[in-house]
Order: C-alpha cells, then sequence, then structure tokens
C-alpha cells in the first residue's frame, strides 16, 4: 500500500510538472508572438491573434524549427530584417520571462 501511494505521488508531481512546463513554453511562444508582431506592424488584436498563432505554430512538430520557420516566412513578407541569432536570443529571453511570470501567479 505504501509503494502504490508514493508511486500516485511521483506520478501527481510528474504531471504537475509537465503541466508547468507546458504553460511556459506556451507563455513563451505568446511573448516572442507578440515581440514579432510588434516587428512586423501589428497591434492590439491584430498582435495577439497573432502571438496565439506562433503558440499553434509551435504545436506542428517537435523542437521550435515550426515556430522559427513561421516567424521567419511572416518577417520576410513583411520585409522585416532580424537576425537569426537575434530570434533565438529574444527566444531564450521570453523563456525566462515566461518562467518567471508563471511563478510569481
Amino acid at each position: 500500500m505504501v509503494h502504490k501511494k508514493k508511486g500516485d505521488h511521483h506520478e501527481r508531481d510528474h504531471a504537475r510538472r509537465e503541466e508547468m512546463d507546458f504553460k511556459i513554453m506556451a507563455r513563451r511562444n505568446r511573448l516572442f508572438g507578440l515581440w514579432i508582431a510588434d516587428k512586423i506592424g501589428l497591434q492590439g488584436d491584430a498582435a495577439e491573434a497573432y502571438a496565439r498563432e506562433v503558440v499553434i505554430a509551435d504545436l506542428e512538430e517537435v523542437g521550435e524549427e515550426d515556430l522559427f520557420r513561421k516567424v521567419r516566412a511572416d518577417l520576410d513578407n513583411h520585409k522585416t530584417v532580424v537576425a537569426d541569432a537575434e530570434l533565438r536570443k529574444k527566444l531564450s529571453e521570453c523563456f525566462e520571462d515566461a518562467k518567471k511570470q508563471l511563478q510569481e501567479s
């Protein structure tokens, strides 16, 4: 019986960690999407809608390449120059911001 409870506790902890990781990544992608929206001249509801598109784009495949393909295409379509290194740096900053925001809430 003790092992069952211990196993349940580990499963709940694992589920909580996975849920928090998912929330952090979604928040990161939203923040990143808002930053990109600003770069391509979107504001208000249009910027929020774009940020949602970025969140959804990252769900297409494992890793971040799906996200980068989307924002790179959008930046190129708007003739907005942002280096790949700057995109990756900003995504990392957005991750740290998202983590901090969710830990404070």
